[in-house]
């Protein structure tokens, strides 16, 4: 029999406070491209996320801070083998490339740990991949200095004690924190793209950000060929941060070092307008394994 190329899946992973809903547009160009995807919703994301009636409007404040959310009690655990089930499905029909923007890539990162034969390439989109600390100690980090704390702070809401996670009022009309949210998340864009995306959102986020048990592990996330796409406007993972991400990963396995790309866009723009990551991810297609 000839050789020939086996069509990828594109397994997509959202990152925190997002959804499948976000990927569609880029489903959509990669579609039209040819190729095929699956964007997932981690646990408690999506249609298992919870939006309170306290949440819609009028807001009752007192209301959205304190209504239970259903995401409360998951962890980077649960995400990774939610995942993981994707992936074995996934892998039934040919090679998988795995793509995880922002937080995603700390779910990615642990499923890469435990199944690195389920995935063909793992691709970051300024996406965290802890190699040296955990996620929480990089932000103490020179590279994360000036990142503005404020821009969620100021539309968080209740207690996240108390609540067992993290919650944001993504539909807040008060001016300074959706300059804030605006300015970290998507200056490049126009202020209707950002209140559109700010509606995809959903409120609530789990606590559990990993630790230092589950950054990436040399002899089996190393196996894996991969790809870090960096965001060359990013304001929320600035890019000092995403090139230490790539030295720490390439120092790590040395031998299989990053493929690294740049796409000018903040942190969401290249959802907005995703067909310049579609042709990157295309190329990136183009490089999966021969089949017989």
């Amino acid at each position: 029999m000839s050789r020939q190329i086996q069509q990828p899946t594109f397994v997509l992973v959202h990152g925190a406070f997002a959804n499948s809903f976000s990927l569609a547009p880029l489903q959509a160009e990669l579609g039209l491209l040819g190729h095929r995807s699956v964007a997932v919703d981690l646990p408690g994301h999506g249609f298992g996320a919870t939006f309170t009636r306290a949440y819609q409007a009028p807001q009752d404040a007192e209301g959205l801070a304190s209504a239970p959310g259903s995401i409360k009690g998951v962890t980077l655990a649960d995400n990774a083998a939610h995942l993981i089930g994707i992936l074995e499905r996934a892998k039934r029909n040919g090679p998988v490339i795995l793509v995880a923007h922002s937080r995603g890539g700390v779910t990615a990162t642990v499923a890469a740990n435990a199944r690195p034969d389920l995935i063909d390439r793992i691709v970051y989109v300024a996406a965290w991949c802890p190699v040296d600390l955990d996620v929480a100690a990089y932000y103490a980090e020179p590279e994360m200095a000036g990142v503005d704390a404020a821009s969620l702070a100021l539309a968080m809401v209740g207690d996240p004690a108390e609540l067992g996670l993290l919650r944001v009022n993504f539909r807040t009309a008060d001016p300074d924190a959706l300059a804030a949210l605006k300015a970290a998340f998507l200056a490049d864009g126009t202020d209707e793209e950002f209140l559109t995306f700010l509606n995809t959102f959903q409120p609530d986020e789990n606590l559990d950000a990993g630790t230092t048990d589950d950054r990436a592990r040399a002899d089996t996330w190393g196996r894996i060929p991969k790809t870090f796409v960096r965001l060359s406007d990013d304001a929320s993972m600035p890019l000092a941060m995403q090139d230490r991400l790539i030295r720490e990963g390439d120092g790590l396995t040395p031998d299989n070092p990053f493929d690294v790309r740049t796409l000018e866009s903040s942190h969401l723009k290249w959802l907005v307008d995703p067909a310049p990551a579609a042709r990157v991810l295309g190329e990136l297609a183009a490089l999966a394994p021969d089949t017989d």
